[in-house]
């Protein structure tokens, strides 16, 4: 009993000395010069953020005054009800599956060609990384002017080629409409798959490539027995961050199509903007960003289970 006793005490005396040393000082000011950004951040995304969630259980319009009140689940059962609603979640998904799987694709081939050796390599990435310097805005309206049909370099070279598509009117109908969305979006955002895919390719050891040439292994095979494998950790990054961004879009299809023709390029995020900003329902748009915000952290999750780096 006495022994015990005596190690409590020491203990106590060890946790005293702890918090009264200079590490304990060190500890109390970091955590103080940190706090006030803290509270700024707890203030800016918060207090927003919970608002938010609140004002998803509420009959919340803005040109309604004085009407708001509880309603329960009653918005979250709106974002899963109506064909407007659920055509827009499919939309949705399947633009960010295709969208995402082209530019994976081609920014992964942009990434092995600047991985290679050769003259003007850096002339080549820096070129490659253009579209992403420019603004999503500026560049929608870019690709719009060229499928436009009357002054678009798009529909005169299918022309000169003689293919399918030279007389297209490409906004009037609705998968031109997304082919000229896809190509914007892609023109834009793979050179950020590509980057971070490059970023990869140059921390695995030259050594690896040329033990699987000796034991006979060829391009195919290193490729996917060594540059897959070891690629795992960037290509989890790249694509958590662009499936989020197809899965969230907006901006280039409200500067190319406004949603249109008709409702026929609405996204969920299209649906969310409409709701707070033309309709000011507060209670409806801030269910719909609940259920995007949810989606989003499950897709992420996803990811990370799945392509987790093998150990």
């Amino acid at each position: 009993m006495a022994e015990v006793r005596g190690k409590a005490v020491e203990r106590g005396l060890h946790l005293r000395e702890r918090l009264s040393g200079p590490e304990a000082s060190a500890e109390r000011l970091g955590a103080l010069l940190i706090a006030p950004t803290v509270i700024l951040l707890v203030l800016i995304v918060g207090y927003p953020a919970f608002y938010n969630i609140y004002a998803s259980f509420q009959y919340f319009v803005l040109t309604d005054p004085g009407t708001e009140h509880f309603i329960g689940l009653q918005n979250y059962t709106r974002v899963f009800s109506g064909v407007d609603s659920l055509s827009a979640w499919g939309r949705t998904i399947l633009y960010t599956v295709i969208s995402v799987a082209i530019q994976f694709v081609i920014g992964l081939v942009f990434a092995l060609a600047m991985h290679q050796n050769y003259r003007g390599r850096g002339v080549v990435r820096a070129a490659v990384l253009v579209p992403w310097a420019v603004p999503t805005v500026v560049s929608a309206l870019l690709w719009k002017t060229n499928f436009d049909p009357r002054i678009g370099f798009v529909n005169y070279l299918l022309g000169v080629a003689h293919l399918p598509g030279a007389n297209t009117t490409w906004l009037n109908g609705v998968w031109t409409s997304w082919t000229v969305i896809l190509v914007a979006d892609a023109w834009k955002n793979t050179p950020f798959l590509a980057l971070i895919l490059l970023s990869g390719l140059q921390v695995i050891p030259d050594d690896l490539y040329e033990q699987a040439q000796i034991d006979g292994a060829g391009i195919l095979r290193r490729f996917w027995y060594v540059t897959l494998p070891l690629l795992k950790p960037s290509i989890q990054v790249a694509l958590i961050f662009r499936t989020l961004s197809a899965f969230l879009v907006f901006d280039v299809i409200y500067a190319i199509t406004g949603g249109g023709p008709g409702n026929a390029t609405n996204t969920v995020a299209f649906i969310n903007w409409r709701a707070f900003l033309v309709d000011t329902d507060f209670g409806y748009g801030g269910a719909v960003s609940v259920v995007l915000t949810i989606s989003a952290l499950l897709i992420a999750v996803a990811y990370l289970r799945i392509l987790r780096p093998s150990t």
